[in-house]
């Protein structure tokens, strides 16, 4: 199960021709909605919680989830209105010109103490949330310890975040160090890149990195970074990193890395012992079409994987092709099948 605020993305383009053209693109997105919408399109069972209103446009957000294999019905209809971000076109969803338009949605007006997690948690066996739902506020991130708690007290739920970094949201006067750590100590799998593991966990980045651009150096402090998160959390078994560079004109350069402790939760029988850092292969392309959703994509092939009791490898190289796949998708969700992602990962070259 997901928990997340289910948005609406909004598209204008930089230039202002949507005024002339009386055309405003939308996608559905949410990172969470993204991840349970990859995986039920993978085949994997595929619940999503959040809060929306109770109006039409709201019930026909979910109908379209629901149509794509998600299960909708832990969904609240309650409170006032759909969240939504405005993103220009060809804008990184971290760039400045993202505009959040979230206050007074149902979401974020949760509360704890409102939600019946006996009931909700009944049947789940991996719960996925991002840092994006406690950086709205501090009763939804007291919310998410109570969910966290919750889930512990079940046992036997595996439990999943990713430190997404949204500066524009963390802005009710509490650093993200001081909520996230408090969150990521329910955790087994941790998922984020060297940025935000600083930005939300403390855990120091080398300033001489961003003089680099070599492989080697950010895998090992991946390793470290990593191996930190570990020794600062008990429960965290797993931590995966993403590598995405601009390379000029358009090009990108991508690959990940996953870190395996030895806390148990092993990824297939047949991995080799844990505390090891895998890296995936790199992928590279001159030119992309919609950068937002990619890490999602990648967090779902994880749990994809770990779900399904494959190979660490193999995990890995999914969850990096599926992801790098979704640079060339222009929606919040990934629409290719496991078949097409396996297909690219025996073809492509470089």
């Amino acid at each position: 199960m997901s928990f997340g605020e289910l948005l609406l993305r909004i598209c204008p383009d930089a230039g202002g021709g949507w005024l002339k053209e009386n055309s405003l693109p939308f996608y559905v997105g949410g990172a969470e909605a993204n991840v349970a919408t990859a995986l039920a399109l993978w085949g994997i069972p595929s619940a999503y919680l959040s809060a929306l209103p109770d109006n039409l446009l709201a019930h026909q957000v979910a109908e379209y989830l629901e149509e794509k294999g998600v299960d909708m019905s832990r969904v609240l209809y309650q409170g006032e209105r759909l969240g939504l971000y405005f993103l220009p076109k060809g804008k990184d969803v971290k760039n400045a010109g993202v505009i959040y338009d979230r206050d007074h949605s149902s979401f974020s007006a949760l509360k704890p103490g409102t939600i019946d997690w006996d009931a909700v948690l009944a049947d789940v066996g991996w719960l996925h949330f991002s840092a994006i739902s406690p950086a709205l506020n501090q009763t939804v991130a007291d919310l998410c310890g109570e969910m966290l708690q919750a889930a512990m007290d079940k046992k036997g739920i595996t439990i999943s975040v990713d430190l997404n970094y949204r500066p524009k949201l963390w802005q009710y006067g509490v650093a993200p160090t001081a909520v996230m750590p408090g969150l990521v100590q329910y955790c087994d799998l941790v998922m984020g890149n060297l940025w935000a593991a600083e930005k939300m966990l403390g855990i120091p980045v080398d300033t001489a990195l961003t003089g680099t651009d070599r492989k080697e150096d950010y895998l090992e402090h991946a390793r470290i970074s990593s191996e930190a998160i570990l020794a600062k959390f008990p429960r965290v078994k797993q931590v995966a990193k993403t590598f995405r560079f601009d390379r000029g004109q358009g090009g990108i350069q991508y690959y990940t890395a996953f870190y395996a402790g030895s806390r148990g939760g092993a990824v297939g029988a047949g991995d080799d012992a844990g505390n090891r850092l895998y890296s995936s292969r790199e992928y590279f392309s001159d030119k992309i079409v919609d950068k937002v959703g990619s890490g999602d994509c990648f967090m779902a092939g994880l749990i994809r994987g770990l779900f399904m009791g494959g190979q660490v490898v193999e995990t890995l190289e999914f969850a990096t092709a599926a992801a790098f796949q979704k640079l060339f998708i222009p929606s919040d969700a990934t629409d290719q099948r496991v078949e097409e992602i396996q297909k690219f990962m025996t073809s492509y070259a470089r």
